[in-house]
């Protein structure tokens, strides 16, 4: 069994979220000492604060920590009676610290060369990332460390998949996907930042024909095309990649922790033209 240490460093390595559980203070008989500890993720549990259902308790705040990314600490005093179905007749005051809460969940659809040049810009951010294309010979040898790398045949099933709140970027090498693509997202409507690659000809032809889906102007409007910040100048796609990178930390910067956050305040007059891919 690993230790608590290696356990987080082993989920740090995967970039999975967890909670450390500590006993900080015990009273009377209880199963393990003050300074006991446990590591729980989404799907493990490494090591132990006693079992019974103390650590059952523990496991479920845990997790629902887990499940709404709290960034909190937490403590809570557990009575060793009856009450807790143990039989201990002690107490344990409990320390619940999240690690590795990722600040961003971002999707990039496509594999192209600017996604290329962005993977290891987003990789380097306290971000999930998952890279989705349907062409598998498109992903560089070398994926970065935190970057998922998803090959599907049906990229537009993925969108199902995103957590509420992600960031979403479109770049494939398909314009028809790329418009089905945003229709889909929009269709949700529950992200916290939508980018699409393109000039401002490309939006103005997307919208006429989201328009004639039935999209209205506020959902066109969360449509981030061109997208990047307008400061970042150049066309290589490092340069592309930049901007769109800074775009997006400058949006999660001012409303992380928000389960919907509001869209950068950027309007597309102030971005500059893209080449499409």
């Amino acid at each position: 069994m690993l230790s608590w240490i290696d356990a987080l460093a082993l989920l740090q390595t995967r970039r999975e979220p967890c909670v450390l559980v500590t006993i900080i203070e015990e009273q009377g008989s209880t199963p393990r000492n003050a300074g006991s500890k446990m590591v729980i993720s989404a799907d493990e549990i490494f090591q132990t604060i006693g079992g019974g259902h103390l650590e059952f308790k523990a496991m479920h705040i845990a997790r629902e920590m887990l499940a709404s990314k709290s960034q909190n600490t937490r403590l809570e005093r557990f009575s060793l009676g009856a009450s807790l179905g143990q039989c201990c007749g002690g107490a344990a005051l409990l320390l619940f610290e999240p690690m590795g809460q990722a600040q961003a969940e971002i999707a990039v659809f496509g594999a192209g060369h600017v996604a290329r040049a962005l993977m290891p810009i987003l990789a380097g951010l306290p971000c999930r990332v998952r890279w989705i294309d349907s062409r598998a010979h498109e992903f560089p040898a070398l994926i970065p460390e935190g970057v998922e790398r998803i090959v599907s045949e049906e990229p537009l099933d993925d969108i199902a998949d995103l957590p509420v709140g992600s960031y979403v970027m479109v770049m494939t090498h398909n314009h028809a996907l790329d418009l089905e693509l945003t229709a889909a997202i929009l269709a949700r409507n529950d992200f916290t930042w939508f980018g699409l690659i393109g000039s401002r000809t490309k939006r103005v032809k997307f919208e006429h024909r989201l328009r004639e889906r039935g999209f209205t102007d506020s959902q066109l409007q969360r449509m981030r095309c061109p997208m990047g910040l307008a400061e970042v100048k150049g066309k290589l796609p490092i340069e592309i990649a930049v901007s769109i990178a800074a775009e997006v930390i400058a949006t999660y910067n001012a409303s992380f922790g928000q389960a919907t956050a509001t869209v950068s305040k950027l309007t597309p007059a102030s971005r500059r033209s893209q080449n499409s891919l």
